[in-house]
Parts: C-alpha cells; structure tokens; sequence
C-alpha cells in the first residue's frame, strides 16, 4: 500500500515537466508581448474655448425708448421735433422695414408706398403709447404696425376677389359697360372741382374753430396750385399742411379728419346728383 501511494504521487499528483515547461514558455511570450505594446498616451486635457461676447443687433434700445416716453411726457413742439427726427423716426423706419420682411407682407401691392403711409400712421398715435400699462415701446409699436399690415392684406384680399382682370372681360362687355368718351370726363372733372369749391367756400363761412380753419385754408392752397407739388404722395401732402398751418401732424391728422366727414357728404350728393 505505501508503495501504491508513492507511485500514485510520482505519476499522478505531480505535475508533468513537460507541461510546466510549456507554462513557462507562455509566461515568458505574454511578458514578450506585454512589453513590446506601446504605453498608452495620457488623456487630452480639453481647453475650453473663450466665447467672445455677441454684439448686440437690436436697433430699438433703451435710448430709444426713453426718447418716445420723453416725447408723450413733453408740451414743446421744439422738443418733440428734435426727439422724432433724432431718435423715433430711424426707428420707426426701421421697425415697420423688419415687420415687412419678418411677416412676408412684401408681397402686397405698392407695398413701398404703404410702408410710408404706416411710417405717417406710426406718427399720429405716438402721444396713445402709455408706459404705465406694461408694455415696452417696441412691444406696443411692433404689434400695432403689425397689426396694420394685417388689415391693409385683409382688404387687398377683398379687392382681389370683388375684381377682374381688365383681359378677362369679353370685348363686347368692354364695349358696352367700360368704354367713355375722354372730352366727356373732362368736363365732368371740371365741374366737379367747381362744385367741390364752392362747397368749401360755404364750409368757411361756417363756425369753425381756428386750427380747422387753417388746415381748411392749407387744402384750399395745395387744390388752387397742384403744378406746384413736386411729390404726390400722402407723407408730402401731410408735409405741405404742416408747413402751411405750422402745426404738428396730430393736430394736422385731427382737422384733416373733420373736413373729410364734409368732403364725405359732398361726394355722395355728387354721386346721387343732388348737386
């Protein structure tokens, strides 16, 4: 038995020198290829890149709110005039210039023309803005020129589908509803004029008081020399008056208003032919 267990030990429990070679020979390969790979390279430090401070586009600043609030607040003309013409009107230029581009509103006919119409508009309802009630200049002005363009699209689209195209009218229709005779229109535009001057001529002999009095007198000046404008539009005929009656546009856009209810009864007796 103990000769049984002394060759169970020497062939069986101890380990083959064949094998343990072998073992040793990957130890000593592992080690090999262990130390021919390269050392990893320490991680990169990240450098964090120093954002430069963005300029400010905003062309409605604090400067120019504070001269808007300055204008409602002040009672001289020389003031307003200088305010408007130095701080609010570039702005409001360029305010309803962004509202245009913004909200796509180019696409409207003589939308030039109604950007200056808007610009004169912008001028009557500076003294309404109210700094009280919350809301900034700019958020009170963008909205209600906004606003504005939204009504002129709404009437153009009206316009667009009460009319036709002058191409699409049969030739017989062109004939018997749109054809005129030109020396006829002629003289109706000259009687016209000498109905709607002796209309106004009665309107004078009125109560009137003097501010009304005297855009009355300006209309009467611009409509007795029309060869003497050199610009048509609505923003130089609002110019004209004010050169004429020395007054600012509000109290030039207030009376103009009382002459046009006149004018507006006058045009329908024209048109009924009660006159």
């Amino acid at each position: 038995m103990k000769s049984f267990m002394s060759f169970w030990e020497r062939t069986i429990l101890v380990k083959s020198p064949h094998k343990q070679l072998g073992t040793q020979k990957e130890l000593k390969m592992n080690k090999e290829t262990t130390e021919n790979q390269p050392t990893p390279a320490p991680p990169k430090k990240r450098r964090r890149r120093k954002t430069r401070g963005k300029k400010s586009n905003r062309y409605f600043t604090k400067v120019h709110e504070n001269a808007i609030i300055q204008y409602c607040a002040t009672d001289s003309r020389a003031e307003k005039s200088k305010l408007y013409a130095e701080f609010i009107a570039p702005v409001f230029s360029e305010l309803v210039d962004k509202i245009v581009f913004t909200f796509r509103f180019t696409s409207l006919p003589n939308i030039d023309e109604l950007r200056e119409e808007c610009k004169i508009w912008l001028t009557t309802i500076l003294d309404k803005y109210n700094p009280g009630k919350g809301s900034t200049a700019f958020s009170y002005f963008s909205v209600v020129t906004k606003n504005w363009f939204i009504a002129k699209s709404k009437k153009q689209q009206k316009r667009i589908m009460r009319e036709i195209d002058f191409n699409d009218v049969s030739y017989r229709d062109q004939m018997t509803y749109l054809s005129y005779d030109h020396d006829f229109h002629q003289q109706e535009d000259k009687e016209f004029f000498t109905c709607l001057f002796t209309e106004i001529n009665r309107w004078e002999a009125m109560e009137l008081k003097d501010s009304e009095r005297k855009v009355l007198e300006a209309v009467k000046v611009l409509l007795d020399n029309p060869d003497q404008i050199e610009i048509f539009n609505k923003k130089a005929i609002y110019l004209y008056l004010r050169e004429i009656t020395g007054m600012n546009t509000k109290q030039v856009v207030r009376n103009l208003n009382k002459i046009r209810i006149k004018y507006k009864d006058f045009k329908v007796k024209w048109n009924r032919g009660d006159i």
